[in-house]
């Protein structure tokens, strides 16, 4: 008898959906670390106000910049393939096929670029003007 590991499976490519179902879980788990993360900075400010003001000099350098570029992504994917999932199983599963799965990944991933592009470039503009000067 053999058993699949969890991690097996997500490697193995098994399809858009397959894809669709990871980068949800991926984005999930990256929110959920920026969540943990800002309620306990935040938290700093009232005991070690000194650690606060060190984490927001921190979060001001181009790296953190770039994830927070990222962290726009993950919230606007994990948003909208989190209402094509709704969608699907709970108000018109009967509608449900494979073709009609495979539209529907795609057109998340382009409405998620569309959204996504105008805020980067913002973001990634302040990013280099910090950098220029």
């Amino acid at each position: 008898m053999s058993f699949k590991t969890a991690s097996e499976g997500y490697v193995k490519y098994q399809g858009l959906g397959n894809w669709a179902f990871v980068l949800h879980r991926l984005t999930g788990l990256g929110v959920i670390l920026f969540l943990i993360i800002h309620v306990l900075d935040t938290a700093a400010v009232y005991f070690k106000p000194d650690l606060y003001v060190d984490a927001v000099s921190l979060y001001r350098s181009p790296v953190f910049g770039l994830g927070e570029i990222l962290l726009v992504l993950s919230i606007i994917y994990h948003g909208l393939n989190g209402l094509r999932v709704i969608y699907f199983d709970m108000i018109n599963p009967d509608m449900w096929t494979i073709e009609i799965n495979r539209k529907s990944v795609i057109w998340t991933w382009i409405i998620t670029l569309v959204l996504w592009l105008p805020a980067a470039v913002v973001m990634g503009s302040h990013i280099l003007e910090h950098l220029g000067g």
